[in-house]
């Protein structure tokens, strides 16, 4: 359990780090992305 969770932290913040977004919409839209990403990935 506590390896899904490092990934997902990791995996977010990979998203975030290279989105190249500069606006708080764009960073918004890619976590919720991000979260979506790992809600499908975790079998919901």
């Amino acid at each position: 359990m506590k390896r899904k969770i490092a990934g997902a932290i990791i995996f977010v913040a990979y998203i975030v780090t290279l989105s190249a977004c500069h606006t708080v919409k764009g960073v918004g839209e890619d976590m919720q992305s991000g979260g979506r990403a790992i809600e499908n990935s975790s079998g919901r």
